[in-house]
Formats: structure tokens, sequence, C-alpha cells
């Protein structure tokens, strides 16, 4: 079963979370997001009122929000990084005990940051950012590592898993940008150069994350607590026999339909 969730929504009033996911495929548009049905306007209308009854709102996103924005997230049925590509992720345990393993991650990521860093907002980023503006979203927590919330003008944020646009030294902890590191790898390898062979998630042209259970363990709690789930997402997720509402959308194109007020 596949998690790679787009939006989450916790209300401390009636009672909901909302789960909003979109797995990815390269389409027409040259995004990674895969053809859904038209928008059902009874679906719509039950997360507006979920959306109007909140008083106090936390959002959760994933890999799923940022394929609008071309990114690919990793599970997508045949069109997925890990249905298109053998290669596994270099683990932290194995990046931090080995030189040549961190040489090799660098190499890569220093292939695939001009790509990766270039990416922008998407309508749903956007509208997060507007609902945070107009006192709707309370907390926004994203697994994602592409700092594109934060580029959309999101401030009441926590990143999960980090993000790729700050490096940290793990002898003293000095924090770098990643894009003043990028300059640095530069200017000691002139003559280096190497062909991007597709972008993951995290910045690595070859690699991708292990299955995640960070976002998951969300709705379990939900589920102890008795708090109904919702999910938006193209196609099945690992969470659907937990879901009372269940939407195939596009995050991009449902967010911008829903008044926050």
């Amino acid at each position: 079963m596949r998690l790679s969730y787009g939006l989450s929504f916790w209300s401390t009033k009636g009672q909901w979370v909302t789960n909003l996911s979109q797995p990815c495929l390269r389409g027409s548009s040259g995004l990674f997001v895969p053809p859904s049905p038209p928008l059902n306007p009874e679906k719509v209308k039950e997360f507006q009122r979920f959306i109007t009854l909140s008083k106090k709102l936390l959002v959760m996103t994933g890999a799923g929000i940022s394929t609008e924005s071309g990114i690919p997230d990793y599970r997508s049925e045949n069109v997925g990084l890990y249905a298109r590509t053998t290669r596994r992720p270099i683990q932290h345990s194995d990046f931090v005990r080995n030189a040549a393993i961190r040489q090799r991650y660098w190499a890569r990521n220093f292939v695939g940051w001009p790509q990766f860093s270039s990416h922008q907002p998407n309508p749903a980023h956007w509208a997060l950012s507007t609902w945070e503006r107009l006192g709707k979203l309370h907390w926004l927590v994203t697994q994602n590592v592409d700092a594109l919330h934060t580029k959309a003008g999101s401030q009441r944020l926590t990143e999960l898993h980090g993000c790729m646009h700050r490096v940290l030294c793990l002898d003293c902890g000095a924090q770098t940008p990643r894009g003043a590191l990028q300059e640095r790898f530069q200017d000691l390898n002139p003559h280096w150069g190497a062909e991007a062979q597709g972008l993951a998630p995290d910045g690595d042209v070859f690699l991708s994350d292990e299955q995640v259970y960070s976002g998951y363990r969300f709705t379990l709690t939900a589920q102890d607590k008795k708090i109904p789930i919702a999910i938006l997402n193209i196609g099945p997720t690992r969470s659907d026999h937990l879901a009372c509402l269940k939407l195939n959308s596009r995050c991009g194109e449902l967010l911008p339909l829903i008044d926050p007020q």
C-alpha cells in the first residue's frame, strides 16, 4: 500500500481530519500528476463545510502537494520513482559513517540542485499561505524538503524532515544555505560535471526515501481518538479504510475553490 500525503487537515471543531494527497505522473503538461475525474460538486461542498466549521486548523502536507510544481513523488503506480528506477536512497546511518557514501550523495545532489531549487509553488501552496494570512490555518506541518511552502510565504510552519535549502555540519552543527554550498562545490570542482538522469523529491538526482511512516501515524492517532478522517487522493492510499470521506482531485485544483473565511 502507498502512503504519499499531500495535505492533512485537523480541526478542533467538527472533529475532522482531512488528508489530501497527489500521486505523480508525467502528463502532457510535463507535470507529475495523473489524470483525475472532474471535481464532484457534492464532495467539494462537504470539504467546504469542514473548512468553514474549523476554528483551529492543522494542515500536514507530503510529496503529493508538490507534484503540480513538477517535483515527482516516490510511489505512484507505474510512474513513481520507485517504479521507474531500481535505485534506492542512501540511509542516514550509512551517510554519517562512510565518507565515500557522503561523496557519492553530494556529487549527485550537486548535479540535481539547479533543477530542484528552481521549482516554484503551485496554487495549493499559495492557497495554504493565504489561509494562514487570513487566520484560518493555525499551523502547517510538512514532510517535504523542497521549501515550496516557504517560497509561498507560509510562516507558521514545521518542516518535519528538515529542508534541502539548509545544510548542517555533522561536526559543529553550523548551518549553511544550500545555494552557498553549491558555489563552493563549483569553485572546488570547476571541470566536473554530469547530466542529471531524473530528479527526486529530496533534490538528489538518483535517490529517494524509504516508506514514510511519520505522516501515517497522524492518521492512526486520529483513529485512536475517534476523529473522522477524509482523504483526497488520486488512487488508493494506506489510510482509505479509515476514511469516512474520499475525494479524487488535484490539490491545486480544489484548494483555490475553498473559501477560508
